[in-house]
Parts: C-alpha cells; sequence; structure tokens
C-alpha cells in the first residue's frame, strides 16, 4: 500500500527542487512543508529528530538564500542599499510582466541606471549590474542545490537508515 503522507512529503522536496528555478516559488519553504508533512503524518518515529532538525536548518538556509542572495550579490559588488532595493521592486514587478527575462533584465538595467546616475563610470555601473544578475544566477543555483540535498537526505534517513 502506498503511503500517501511519503507520496507528497516527497512531491514537495521534488517541488521545491523546480520551484527553486522559478522565480517567486518558495523553495525553502516547499522543503519544510515535505519535512513537517511527513514528521506529522509519520508520527515522527520514521527519521530522527537530528535528521529532521539538519534538513529544516539546511531548508531556512535555503529560504535566506532565497530572499537575500540578489541583494548580497548587489551589496558585494559596491551597489548603495537604494540601489539594491530599487532594483529589487523593478526586478519583481518585471517578472510579473515578462517573466524571469524580466527580472534579469529589471535588475540589471536598474543597477546599471541608477549606480551611473549616483556617479559611477560606465564601466563601474556595469560591473555592478552583472555582480547583481549573476549573483542572482548563483543564488538560484545554490537553491537547487540545497533543495536536492534535503530530498536526497530525507530519501536516505527514510529508505536506508
Amino acid at each position: 500500500m502506498v503511503d500517501v503522507v511519503l507520496v507528497l512529503a516527497i512531491a514537495l522536496l521534488a517541488g521545491a527542487i523546480v520551484g527553486a528555478a522559478v522565480p517567486m516559488v518558495p523553495s525553502g519553504f516547499l522543503s519544510l512543508a515535505g519535512l513537517g508533512v511527513y514528521w506529522w503524518g509519520a508520527e515522527s518515529a520514521a527519521i530522527s529528530a537530528v535528521t529532521v532538525a539538519v534538513l529544516a536548518a539546511i531548508a531556512v538556509v535555503t529560504a535566506l538564500v532565497e530572499f537575500f542572495g540578489g541583494s548580497i550579490a548587489a551589496r558585494a559588488g559596491g551597489a548603495s542599499w537604494l540601489t539594491t532595493a530599487v532594483a529589487a521592486v523593478v526586478g519583481i514587478a518585471l517578472m510579473l510582466v515578462t517573466g524571469p527575462v524580466g527580472l534579469l533584465a529589471g535588475l540589471f538595467g536598474t543597477v546599471f541606471v541608477l549606480e551611473f546616475v549616483r556617479g559611477e563610470e560606465l564601466e563601474g555601473s556595469a560591473r555592478l549590474a552583472v555582480y547583481t544578475t549573476v549573483g542572482i544566477l548563483a543564488s538560484t543555483a545554490v537553491q537547487v542545490l540545497l533543495t536536492a540535498t534535503i530530498l536526497l537526505g530525507f530519501l536516505v534517513a527514510v529508505f536506508l537508515l
């Protein structure tokens, strides 16, 4: 007989991997939901509390990367806090209209224009815009790896331990 709780948990954890690559899908929270569903539905006996705690901690790190990865990259490149905040708002707004391409174009364009207006040279503005765009792409890759790690750890804990 198929365990519905296990199937639902695996579906949520697998959905988190897909969600990591899709903007505005909370991959870290999907992973937490999958772990929570299984922990609650399996009456916490199937996997240890330590395993759940470690996987949940990875899910929280994933959520933090998801929310702050682009901002961290922009700040690491030297963009101002104001530029970072405006770029995030513009990127999200454009993403809702045009999808992921709008997000990347919005971030790049906003950082470039605002930093140029702020007094950066053309080359410096372009460097900051590239840092921000690459940072968003890198944070997506990190999210995919972290959510895949959570799913793999979960499967090992359930089926092999």
